[in-house]
């Protein structure tokens, strides 16, 4: 049946829509032009315990790279999915990382706006890790704040407080947990997420396809 399936419907690269795979070799060469595999650990002090944080950052926020994500977010490119998980299953270094971890959670969007959007960009790409587990029902957006692309630093940081809540906790403690996002600017959102996490876990992992390119000079 796969293979019937495949004649119909061939599969494309994402980029130049080339029958061939999901990302033909052409394209995934000028993607690593891009890439950082940037990994960083820190430790974050949280109502008296300390959290491991451990960071992956794919991409540096920029170029091809920046307009496939744009795309993949605000233009009903889900089919994106597909490329964005063979470029995280294809990087070993990636896959050791995974290992570290018990559960992947994806950072969520608010009910309101995944229903706009008809998905969350992240929690697709994770779906098809199947590497590692994935929880979307514990960490929870309460809030229907306004992109934070469209707001300074001062804002975002100020906005986003309060915005995610945990239900299902027990699907969360005591794991280690490995939070999923596509794009790192501020860090506001991300931060956020640790700190509601970080109430039941003592080790967290981020993983972000692309970091903003100032953040990543700095």
């Amino acid at each position: 049946m796969g293979f019937i399936l495949d004649i119909i419907f061939p599969q494309k690269c994402g980029i130049c829509g080339k029958i061939s795979t999901v990302l033909c070799e052409n394209c995934k060469n000028t993607l690593e032009k891009h890439k950082i595999n940037l990994e960083k650990e820190n430790i974050v002090k949280l109502d008296n315990k300390n959290i491991k944080v451990k960071e992956f950052y794919i991409f540096k926020y920029e170029g091809m790279v920046r307009k496939l994500l744009i795309n993949y977010k605000f233009n009903d490119n889900s089919y994106l999915a597909d490329m964005f998980s063979k470029i995280i299953l294809d990087n070993k270094k990636i896959c050791r990382f995974l290992k570290n971890y018990d559960i992947i959670v994806p950072v969520p969007l608010h009910k309101k706006r995944k229903l706009e959007r008809g998905y969350n960009q992240v929690e697709l790409i994770a779906k098809k890790l199947e590497n590692i587990k994935l929880e979307t029902t514990s960490l929870v957006k309460v809030r229907n704040i306004k992109p934070q692309s469209t707001k300074n630093v001062k804002d975002r940081i100020l906005d986003i407080k309060g915005v995610y809540n945990l239900e299902n906790i027990e699907k969360i403690k005591g794991k280690r947990i490995l939070l999923f996002d596509d794009i790192y600017t501020t860090g506001s959102t991300i931060n956020e997420c640790v700190k509601v996490l970080g109430k039941y876990t003592n080790e967290i992992g981020v993983l972000i396809l692309a970091k903003d390119y100032m953040e990543v000079r700095n």
